[in-house]
């Protein structure tokens, strides 16, 4: 009889280390899942972030050319001229439709 207590007891152990074992396993697999997951995320932000980048320094360089355009007097009277029908005297402007 004290056998039989001792190999009931020996069991309960078993089972309730098994148990434990199997919650933390379960615990640790969802931890480094989310934490996959998270790096997977932060992988697709960089990539959309780069070309955001790529984007904004292609506009920059567009603006500095711009304003190394509008620096000259010539380009902006002109530009002036054009973008905002001002004009010469006695100059006449037609506004042709754009295709």
């Amino acid at each position: 009889m004290a056998y039989k207590k001792k190999v009931k007891k020996k069991a309960k152990r078993i089972a309730t280390f098994g148990v434990i074992s199997i919650v933390l396993i379960i615990l640790i697999g969802l931890t480094l899942f989310k934490i996959v997951f998270n790096i997977i995320e932060k992988y697709k932000e960089k990539n959309k972030l780069e070309e955001q980048l790529i984007s904004l320094q292609d506009k920059e360089k567009k603006l500095e050319t711009d304003v190394k355009k509008l620096e000259d007097p010539e380009y902006l009277a002109r530009y002036a001229r054009e973008k905002y029908f001002y004009s010469k005297d006695g100059e006449l402007i037609l506004r042709l439709p754009e295709d």
